[in-house]
This record gives C-alpha cells, sequence and structure tokens, in this order.
C-alpha cells in the first residue's frame, strides 16, 4: 500500500471499536442469543451475527426479528433490564493495540472512537481503563444520524479542530468504510482486505508506518 505524501499531516486516528479494538464477535453473539432464547426464538444464524456486528442495538434487533413484529417488540422490552457487563467479560483486546495509543499520545496524535455502540460503551471504557488513551469517544446516542452517515466523524473533526485530511478512520467493516467515504476521510482497513480502497493493516503495529515521522517524537524501529 502506498504511504501517505509527506506533507499530508496527520493528527488524529479515528477508531471502530467492534472488530478492530476488540475482538467482539462471541460477545454479540451472546447477547444478541441470550435475547431470541428469551422470546422462543432459535439462535441467530450467521448472517444475523455478522450484521450485528457492525449496526446498533435497535437496527440489529431489528433485523434480527424483522419476521415478527411481536418478538421484535419483546426483545427491545427486554434489552432495557441487560445488564451490558455481563457481555463485555466476552470481549478481546486486539493486539498491540494500547502499545500503538500510548505511542500515538506520546506523538501528539489524537485518538478518538466512533461506534455505533450506545449504553454498552461506558462500561467498556471503563472495564478495558481506555480513558486515558482516547480524546473523544462517539456513540451511536452521540448523533441523530449513526454511522454510515458522515455525522459521527464530522463530530469528531470539528470538537478536535481537525480537516478530513488530517485524520485517518481505522474500521473493519462496509459500514465502517462507507462512513470514511461520506466524509471523505482516508480509510484504513483492519484484518477485511474485502473493503480495502488504499490502506490495509493486519496489526495495529502497521498503522504507524502510515503516520509521517515528523509527526512523532520517538518511533522505535523495532515495531516494525
Amino acid at each position: 500500500m502506498k504511504r501517505p505524501p509527506e506533507n499530508r499531516k496527520i493528527q488524529c486516528v479515528i477508531y471502530d471499536c467492534d472488530g478492530v479494538l476488540f475482538d467482539s464477535l462471541e460477545a454479540n453473539r451472546k447477547l444478541y442469543n441470550d435475547l431470541a432464547l428469551s422470546v422462543g426464538r432459535l439462535p441467530l444464524r450467521e448472517n444475523e451475527v455478522n450484521y450485528a456486528h457492525s449496526h446498533t442495538v435497535q437496527e440489529s434487533i431489528h433485523f434480527i426479528f424483522r419476521h415478527d413484529e411481536v418478538s421484535e417488540k419483546k426483545a427491545l422490552e427486554l434489552l432495557k433490564g441487560v445488564d451490558f457487563r455481563d457481555y463485555i467479560v466476552y470481549l478481546k483486546m486486539e493486539p498491540h493495540l494500547l502499545e500503538v495509543l500510548s505511542r500515538l499520545k506520546e506523538g501528539g496524535i489524537r485518538r478518538a472512537i466512533n461506534t455505533n455502540r450506545t449504553t454498552s460503551m461506558p462500561h467498556i471504557m471503563e472495564r478495558f481503563h481506555l480513558g486515558p488513551y482516547f480524546d473523544m469517544v462517539v456513540t451511536a446516542l452521540d448523533v441523530k444520524h449513526p454511522k454510515p452517515h458522515p455525522e459521527s466523524i464530522e463530530k469528531i473533526l470539528t470538537a478536535l479542530n481537525l480537516n478530513k485530511e488530517e485524520a485517518l478512520f481505522v474500521g473493519d467493516s462496509e459500514v465502517d468504510r462507507k462512513t470514511a467515504e461520506s466524509c471523505e476521510v482516508r480509510f484504513v482497513a483492519y484484518k477485511n482486505r474485502e473493503i480495502a480502497e488504499d490502506i490495509f493493516i493486519r496489526d495495529h503495529l502497521e498503522l504507524m508506518e502510515y503516520i509521517p515521522s515528523g509527526r512523532m517524537k520517538r518511533v522505535d524501529k523495532k515495531l516494525f
């Protein structure tokens, strides 16, 4: 993949949550299977698990129960009593994430999260002690139009006083790719080559190669 021109001043890296910060497939599977079983439905099909992986909880429930309006309403009601901390334990942090976030912070690069998660995000931030690593977190509750609408990224850029050329958005799904495209922010495909248009990385450490060296105070060459 091509490196960014040296005159491109990357000031901020925006991360999706599920599939990028964490391997969350099993956590999502567990949550939605519990809801399905509670209303008498069979466990989720694989396409339903994949859908829930990148959409809001309301969108996911609507998709899962799209042929049964009564069960959909029951599932939404049950959701109000869910303690998301019971499912966060199934999340697995992606390798080298904290190391790279620390490097970016040392180099003066802003870090933000842009996720379609809702009320579960504060619990995730607390459990994994992510507060010091990020300047801003935007969930589906913080915007009128969640991803792939550009509102969430535009909100981050405005708050951090940045323009679109100064940001990278790291995502793993077609929803993420469309979000980046909608606001013309450069997209980094994480572990999903099928959606890569420019940059593809298999490990968070590889992201450092796309941050112009002049922006970093220190870069340990052994990382690469």
